[in-house]
């Protein structure tokens, strides 16, 4: 009893530490220069213990029979049955475990329009980014892999990790939105055992400790039904609680499966990785029957960013998007436009669709410049198409915007500058680099462009004037090569606006 209680103790105050060991012996955060036989023995029975309690029990072991037996049964239905997406009824809301405060819809007014609406009020209401589509179309395989995953992890009632990773405006989030709006209907309909779903925004949150709180209200929220948030705690509170609740290995078979979504997962990275390791860590646990969805925007972040301990944790089941190509960004707008096709020439939409897969592959742009053209067409007057002079216009307007116009006016060097600065942020995962990084990046680049490199100095007078012109934010009090650096300016409007320079879409191509 007195081990047992000695194991939890140190696995608490693991959680709580926030010391600078980096080795995978986690167990041991006792005394390290202990030395004795009597410590040695206490040891090896700790660790006999934390073997016993994590060899599965016969149950565990049936739930993973199960699990594993769906997915290959899963895995070789024929590819027609594997891409065809159930259908799922109105409201397509999501019901989130940690959404307490209710939004009051707004009053509808008294009275109803008397004129249908237009075609061209119809495709801006769909064409708009925030817009929720009856489907998403052209990610019907990563649909299936991720819906096979989560599907057999709450019936089977296990835990697992899921990494989903792809350039911005790939389809990652509304995707796992749409597989729970799909799992969630199946538990109204009772196909499905009942589970809790957290979602968990990086962008959204100050500090990445914020996620243990938000979870731990959640999980509270449920179990109690109230109705009503409970009392607030602090992060390093909710760690506590979170790690006795996850260490308790008795089986509940009333306790849910809690799914979790991570999103903007880059922004969760810490110097420590704390958060990240225990959040990859709690799902291995027996009996936690916690399932996390994490979501970044690079495929190779567990092994630049995160040490091994975590990305071990990660496990293998990783999920990659694939940039949108032109044929299925034509796809994308032509579902939206389903039923107006009188606002728009097929040859229009497919131009929009070449334009955009051509830069970046980004279906929000996509939509953007479609949405521009039926704003543009509309104030001419009624029976006018939107035609391929009409994209182009409203592509031209994108980008005559402030920030590209910025990014075309500047010097070679500061372009590339630019562009050193994203590829470094890109490469680390952060939202911020050092200067020496991104200087040494716009060396190399020089010399395999065979222009003469700037110096360290003129490329620090090059930085302040780009922080002048809002294009980069500088750290403050600092002009030496350890300054952090960071942009100011979107990734879209870097390449829009560099878009005529062979050389910079040459290294932008190769990186």
């Amino acid at each position: 009893m007195k081990t047992r209680s000695r194991a939890k103790n140190q696995q608490i105050n693991y959680a709580e530490s926030d010391d600078n060991d980096t080795s995978d012996e986690f167990h041991d955060s006792g005394n390290e220069h202990s030395s004795s036989e009597e410590d040695q023995e206490e040891n090896t029975a700790l660790d006999s213990e934390k073997k016993r309690t994590k060899r599965p029990t016969p149950s565990r072991s049936k739930a993973i029979e199960r699990l594993n037996a769906k997915r290959m049964a899963w895995k070789t239905q024929p590819p027609s049955a594997k891409r065809r997406k159930p259908a799922i009824a109105a409201p397509r809301t999501i019901r989130r475990a940690n959404s307490f405060n209710t939004v009051n819809a707004l009053q509808r007014r008294a009275q109803e329009r008397s004129a249908a609406k237009t075609p061209y009020e119809l495709a801006r209401e769909r064409l708009h980014v925030s817009a929720v589509p009856d489907s998403l179309p052209c990610r019907e395989d990563e649909f299936a892999d991720i819906m096979g995953f989560l599907e057999g992890a709450i019936e089977a009632g296990t835990g697992t990790c899921i990494y989903v990773a792809g350039v911005p405006g790939t389809g990652k989030t509304a995707t796992v939105l749409e597989i729970i709006r799909h799992l969630q209907n199946r538990v109204d309909q009772e196909e499905l055992p009942p589970f809790n779903f957290v979602e968990i925004n990086g962008m959204k949150i100050t500090d990445p400790s914020q996620a243990y709180s938000i979870l731990w209200q959640s999980l509270c929220h449920h179990e109690t039904g109230d109705g009503h948030p409970q009392r607030r705690v602090t992060s390093a509170h909710a760690l506590e609680l979170l790690e006795a609740r996850f260490s308790d290995n008795r089986e509940d078979d009333d306790q849910r499966t809690t799914v979790v979504l991570m999103d903007e997962l880059d922004l969760l990275v810490t110097k420590k990785q704390t958060v990240m390791y225990n959040f990859f860590e709690w799902p291995n646990r027996p009996h936690s029957k916690l399932v996390v969805v994490a979501i970044a925007n690079t495929m190779d972040l567990p092994e630049r960013m995160l040490s091994n301990k975590v990305s071990s944790r990660l496990g293998l089941t990783r999920i990659n998007f694939e940039p949108y190509t032109h044929q299925q960004l034509y796809r994308i707008v032509e579902s939206r436009l389903e039923g107006i096709e009188e606002a728009f020439e097929p040859d229009a939409v497919e131009f929009a669709a070449r334009k955009v897969s051509a830069v970046s592959g980004d279906a929000r742009r996509a939509l953007d410049i479609c949405r521009r053209a039926v704003e543009i067409i509309e104030g001419r007057g009624q029976g006018a198409k939107v035609t391929i002079m009409t994209i182009n216009e409203a592509i031209k307007e994108m980008l005559a915007s402030p920030f590209v116009a910025s990014v075309q006016s500047y010097a070679l060097h500061q372009k590339l500058f630019l562009v050193s600065v994203m590829h470094c942020m890109r490469q680390s995962g952060l939202g911020e680099v050092k200067f020496s990084e991104a200087a040494m990046y716009h060396i190399r680049a020089c010399t395999w462009s065979n222009l003469e490199p700037p110096t360290m100095s003129d490329l620090m007078v090059l930085c302040q004037s780009l922080g002048q012109a809002r294009a980069l934010v500088i750290e403050d009090g600092r002009t030496d090569l350890m300054m952090r650096i960071s942009l100011n300016v979107s990734v879209e409007d870097i390449k829009m606006g560099c878009k005529d320079d062979r050389l910079i879409t040459r290294l932008l191509a190769n990186s």
